[in-house]
């Protein structure tokens, strides 16, 4: 298991795994605080009843650390795995209320023979477990379960049905059958090969209307501004993922009077022109900041050369593109850092998609005109392929928000339909229960808010956790690389969801109320630039350089053979997309991860 992920930590030596009597734990050591010996793992309480194997920061480590030295505790090492340890000691599972950070753990219990287990309450690191009757395995990445799974791992192809709805598959379930994830903000006890799920931790959008939309910038300044100061605390070099959009500006913004070595600024781009170029806002921000600044730029082949090694250290499909260019920039970061911070996570607090006001617009037309228009102007729109993006939005107005609305990455289901075979359609449809369940619990806890809310509550559990937060936890590791994410403060979250979703958009302009606070320390021309985000050429790639691959690849034996998708729909699909009659790239790309991810865990 441990010679599966060596990349998540190359330091240390001596001991990385510990055992006794049909219980083991492992670590690899990515070393952030204290490199000595005193910080390896697993590491014990002192009196040998609590052993640990961790992975993340416990950013608030030093504070913590002080109230249990005011209650006796010693400590023989400066690292926040030992304050977590006797944090656990003193407090049990009350100790994750303490904690500010990332974090997955488990902790075995020696006297009472049992485990706990914990993930932090955004979801930043990854915990996946297996439980049998012949006990549980548990790891940060699938493939190190894998391992001991051997031959009897098998797909859950039920489940390929809502990776083809959203590109990746939400919720507790992988579609490696029998592994699945610990939930955010959720602990797991195993005694007598019994396993006990409890939610610690969620956020509620429960607007605060008393405050004018200048005291909430002010609040969220200065929030943003503690978290970054947390996350400065390190005893290795650190920089940070730069693109030069308001986000990541802000991290450097904040960051940079901090930095004690100097600050290291990276970027990617590729050369397709300036809509996949974004370095000239990272230099410019780069200047303002002084910072140390190194670029890269991707090209086709190299995307190509790494498309493999993408979807094994993702370890399930998950169609985000940029995870590619994050792995480079990631890569040439470590050249130099051992930790980078970046802007994840502040799109789906502060409501940074256009996507979010065009389903704004959709709930208003609802609202005057009710869904039966939108259905009969859908049903014409569904004769030609020229309106064939009028005909998607037009399906969204017709169905209320809760029936509609997938988040901020999902396919049009009509799409995936026509491409699934006879034989498989009825498969796909036996997994719409579990995913369903799941949607709908999400959209049963937020019964009440108002449509943005429900859109920020949704995604946060979803698009963020399954998505963007397993492509940044994945190609930073992937590097030796620990990624941070200062927006993800929980205090931060939290008070996000009391900001009244006027003040987040306001007319046409989204995450104003986060605009408004950082006009203090950006550039306004940064505030108001149109939103990129590691944008990727798939559309011009796939008519070109990556043609050939892409059609050898899907219309193979081996991907014809699985029977999941018309050969025949797939073949139109690429010839469509090649000819330009229709951009076809994301269901392209979407069918090219599946299948590498069959071949490259052997299903």
């Amino acid at each position: 298991m441990i010679a599966d992920i060596p990349y998540r930590g190359p330091n240390g030596a001596g001991q990385i795994c510990w055992q006794e009597d049909g219980v083991a734990l492992g670590h690899r050591r990515l070393s952030i605080l204290d490199l000595s010996d005193a910080g390896r793992q697993p590491m014990d309480c002192g009196n040998g009843r609590f052993w640990v194997t961790y992975n993340g920061e416990i950013y608030n480590y030093v504070e913590v650390r002080r109230e249990l030295q005011s209650m006796g505790y010693a400590f023989h090492s400066d690292t926040d795995t030992e304050v977590l340890l006797k944090a656990y000691e003193q407090w049990g599972a009350a100790c994750l209320q303490r904690f500010m950070g990332m974090y997955a753990f488990a902790i075995w219990d020696r006297s009472k023979r049992e485990l706990f287990a914990a993930r932090d309450r955004i979801g930043i690191k990854p915990f996946y477990y297996q439980h049998t009757d012949r006990g549980l395995l548990f790891a940060s990445e699938v493939k190190s379960i894998l391992a001991v799974a051997g031959g009897a791992r098998s797909v859950d192809d039920s489940l390929i049905d809502a990776y083809m709805e959203f590109g990746y598959v939400p919720g507790q379930q992988t579609m490696h059958k029998g592994i699945v994830r610990l939930l955010p903000g959720h602990t797991l006890t195993w005694r007598d090969n019994r396993v006990t799920l409890a939610s610690y931790w969620d956020f509620e959008f429960a607007p605060q209307q008393g405050a004018d939309v200048a005291e909430h910038a002010a609040r969220i300044h200065d929030l943003l501004q503690t978290s970054v100061g947390l996350h400065l605390r390190s005893d290795v070099p650190l920089g940070v993922f730069l693109s030069g959009g308001l986000d990541s500006s802000a991290v450097v913004a904040m960051l940079a009077p901090g930095a004690r070595r100097g600050l290291n600024t990276f970027s990617v781009a590729y050369d397709f022109g300036p809509e996949y170029d974004e370095t000239p806002y990272a230099r410019e921000v780069s200047a303002a900041f002084s910072t140390d600044h190194h670029e890269i730029r991707v090209t086709p082949q190299q995307f190509l050369d790494f498309v493999p090694g993408y979807v094994w250290h993702m370890d399930e499909p998950v169609t985000e593109a940029a995870g590619i260019s994050l792995y480079y920039v990631a890569k040439l970061a470590s050249t130099r850092v051992v930790v980078a911070l970046s802007g994840e996570g502040s799109d789906e607090l502060f409501a940074g998609y256009d996507f979010y006001r065009y389903n704004l617009t959709i709930e208003r037309a609802r609202g005057m005109l009710g869904g039966g228009v939108f259905r009969r102007l859908a049903a014409f729109a569904r004769r030609t392929e020229r309106l064939a993006k009028l005909r998607k939005y037009l399906n969204l107005a017709a169905a209320p928000l809760e029936a509609r609305y997938r988040g901020v990455s999902s396919y049009e289901v009509d799409r995936k339909a026509a491409l699934y075979s006879d034989g498989f359609a009825s498969v796909a449809a036996r997994g719409n229960g579990r995913c369903a369940q799941f949607i709908g619990a999400l959209f049963d806890r937020s019964r009440g808010w108002d449509a943005l809310s429900r859109m920020l509550y949704f995604d946060t559990k979803t698009w963020l956790v399954d998505d963007l937060l397993i492509k940044a936890d994945r190609m930073s590791m992937a590097n030796s690389i620990e990624l941070r994410v200062p927006f993800l403060d929980h205090r931060l979250v939290e008070y996000a969801a009391r900001v009244p979703s006027r003040h987040k958009i306001h007319g046409a302009n989204t995450k104003f109320v986060l605009k408004l606070g950082l006009r203090a320390v950006l550039p306004n021309r940064i505030i108001v630039r149109r939103k990129m985000g590691f944008p990727t050429p798939l559309e011009t790639m796939f008519r070109g350089a990556l043609f050939d691959y892409a059609h050898d690849t899907l219309l193979s034996q081996q991907a014809t053979g699985r029977g999941y998708f018309r050969s025949g729909a797939v073949r139109r699909l690429l010839s469509d997309h090649r000819s330009g009659k229709a951009a076809n790239h994301r269901e392209i790309w979407q069918l090219l991860v599946l299948e590498e991810w069959h071949r490259r865990f052997e299903y």
